[in-house]
């Protein structure tokens, strides 16, 4: 059966999708599936989908869209599954922006109910060039590969948080911002959570020379069984730039189904970070998270942000309790970069690539 998608969805990019594709109605319940799915019904909120090229468009009612079959397990958002049957005709639901398709278990009640997406098969993809038969597409396609170990790494910059929303991918491109700024060959990435492209792109427009996700390597959300061996492999591919530095975010809380304990208590990981960052909404959160680390992985945060540094209430909690720098990123965001810049390359604030670079420049 031929189709012409309305719109496709950016958790589908590794497959490749075109506007105008061929199904079957056979559907493998299987994680990462590209399947083509009817909207049923409209919302007024939690109503867009993420493209390819990370814009957000309005859903229809009766759209054709091109998702992925996947799992989410959200606090601020939908909770869901993959059934273990999926087939033409079922009504499952859109978990989240970046087109994640599957069986809500639990929905928030600020977002009320998810669209609910009418299964019409799973796309087809030709990997053998002049084949006319066609394989169920999979975002396993052209991924970045996994890794067993860590290659020898440029230093990376970890960016955490207590939960979501919790200011992570703001202060991430601040900090890349402001390493950019100063001369240093930056590449950003997101290690953890569910398909959304938007971070990583705006990692890029903050001056990172390339950025990757959890995607890119094939999966659509992370779990504690593999969240370790992907963040190695985006690491390796990386470091191919020929970075100075990584930022890297750990999408959604210290605490949760996603994998970001795996990813601190992993030797090789933790050894190439020379400085992290927690992101808190509250002075309970910052609490939390400086005793996590203190008595799971060995030491303290360098740097507490988020809405819990909004004002001086609770930089000083932090700082005269925690023994930790509070530091906003969004009326501090110069003092957070030198801070980092300082933790990861002990060069005074006038030693940068670029400030020697201009130093060489006038001194010839």
């Amino acid at each position: 059966m031929k189709v012409f998608f309305d719109k496709i969805a950016s958790a589908t990019r590794n497959a490749r999708v075109q506007r105008e594709s061929r199904l079957t109605r056979e559907v493998v319940a299987e994680e990462g599936r590209v399947i083509a799915v009817r909207v049923r019904g409209t919302k007024s909120v939690y109503n867009t989908v993420e493209d390819v090229h990370g814009r957000m468009i309005l859903l229809n009612d009766g759209d054709l869209l091109a998702g992925v079959l996947g799992t989410r397990r959200a606090l601020r958002g939908y909770a869901g599954v993959v059934p273990e049957r999926v087939q033409a005709g079922d009504l499952l639901d859109i978990l989240n922006l970046g087109g994640v398709i599957g069986r809500c278990t639990s929905a928030n009640i600020e977002l009320g109910q998810p669209l609910k997406a009418e299964v019409l098969g799973s796309v087809l993809s030709f990997p053998v060039l002049g084949e006319r038969t066609g394989v169920p597409a999979t975002i396993q396609e052209n991924a970045v590969p996994w890794a067993r170990h860590l290659a020898p790494s440029a230093p990376l910059i970890y960016v955490a948080g207590t939960c979501m929303n919790s200011g992570k991918t703001f202060a991430c491109g601040e900090i890349i911002r402001h390493l950019t700024r100063r001369g240093y060959r930056v590449c950003g990435a997101k290690l953890t959570g569910v398909s959304l492209l938007r971070d990583t792109l705006s990692m890029c427009d903050l001056g990172a020379v390339r950025s990757l996700f959890f995607n890119d390597a094939g999966v659509v959300s992370t779990t504690e069984a593999v969240a370790v061996p992907v963040a190695k492999g985006l690491i390796n591919a990386l470091n191919a730039e020929e970075p100075d530095v990584l930022v890297v975010e750990l999408g959604d809380g210290i605490l949760g189904d996603y994998g970001v304990q795996s990813i601190l208590a992993d030797a090789e990981l933790m050894g190439a970070g020379l400085a992290h960052v927690v992101c808190a909404n509250d002075p309970v959160g910052a609490w939390g998270a400086a005793e996590l680390y203190r008595t799971k992985y060995g030491r303290l945060p360098d740097v507490i942000a988020g809405p819990a540094t909004d004002n001086a209430v609770g930089r000083d909690y932090i700082e005269k309790h925690l023994g930790v720098r509070a530091i906003n990123a969004r009326i501090e965001h110069t003092r957070l970069g030198t801070t980092l810049e300082e933790a990861v390359f002990g060069k005074a604030a006038d030693a940068s690539p670029a400030a020697l670079s201009g130093a060489a420049a006038a001194a010839s």
